[in-house]
């Protein structure tokens, strides 16, 4: 019975893995070039500025 049951989850869980693939299939592909900045690269996190157009982070300074 137990054999039985970790087979069934097994089952389930590859199919919900299956659908999962079908549903997002760019989910894991390259970002896009509007996630990320355009002077320096790094992926943009919310909708303010890059970091590297900051004064704070022009002066070298930290925190």
């Amino acid at each position: 019975m137990l054999i039985k049951g970790m087979t069934l989850f097994l089952v389930v869980m590859a199919v919900l893995a299956m659908f999962g693939k079908l549903r997002l299939p760019g989910r894991n592909g390259p970002a896009r070039a509007s996630d990320r900045c355009p002077d320096c690269g790094r992926p943009k996190i919310g909708r303010g500025p890059c970091p590297c157009k900051t004064d704070r982070n022009k002066t070298g300074r930290r925190g």
